[in-house]
């Protein structure tokens, strides 16, 4: 089963160490003592990533990094090999990790698959700026904001609720953030997107209030 799998993935356009890292991906699983966690994606999409990291607060090195991972070979593979690239390397180094470097790290991508590389890029920098915003090192503004829910796509088109401008308004102040949704309160979309929301602010101090469009408020906290 293991070798059609694989054929099948060649057929595909992907390269063998895209299909080493599908059928033995590395650094797999839910990290217990992670230090901050970041969650890109959506199930309902097809495709989602979740990163672990257990970082030495004293030097900023990335010691540990476990992903959990639901989509496609490539999908599973550039968060493989991302957390391989970016274990050892301090928060600033990691940073410099770009979607490029995952998907020639891999020996290259189809065009239709480097949305996954781009989107275990978006998770590793919504983790780094949700650590530096836990300790007090970065504001959480508008900036990191957005940073977070552009890992947060709608369900039916895949594409990031930031640049399908179904936030319509962001607000920070103080300790809260209040977001607006162009979407219907109480719909399935409102419904999947505010756990994915409310999930992406996970570990930070901060109240989350959710507002819908012409349908009142909804509010949930993360903490």
């Amino acid at each position: 089963m293991a070798q059609r799998d694989a054929s099948i993935q060649r057929k595909i356009g992907y390269s063998e160490k895209v299909i080493e890292h599908f059928t033995n991906p590395r650094n797999v699983g839910r990290l217990a003592d992670a230090d901050v966690t970041a969650k890109v994606g959506s199930v309902a999409c097809g495709d989602l990533i979740k990163l672990y990291l257990k970082i030495d607060e004293k030097t900023e090195r990335i010691e540990k990094i476990t992903f959990e991972s639901y989509g496609c070979a490539a999908n599973i593979a550039t968060s493989s090999i991302l957390t391989e690239l970016a274990k050892g390397k301090t928060l600033e180094e990691a940073k410099k990790i770009t979607f490029n470097d995952i998907a020639e790290e891999l020996g290259g991508l189809p065009k239709i698959k480097m949305h996954c590389a781009v989107l275990s890029k978006t998770g590793l920098d919504a983790a780094v700026s949700k650590y530096y915003a836990m300790k007090g090192k970065a504001k959480i503004d508008d900036t990191l904001v957005k940073l977070l829910l552009k890992g947060v796509l709608d369900p039916i088109t895949g594409v990031d609720i930031i640049s399908s401008r179904i936030v319509e308004s962001i607000a920070v102040q103080d300790r809260e953030v209040t977001i607006g949704l162009r979407a219907e309160e109480g719909s399935k979309l409102a419904e999947e997107l505010e756990g994915d929301i409310i999930e992406a602010f996970e570990g930070l101090p901060v109240a989350v209030k959710i507002f819908y469009k012409g349908k009142g408020e909804a509010q949930q906290s993360a903490t």
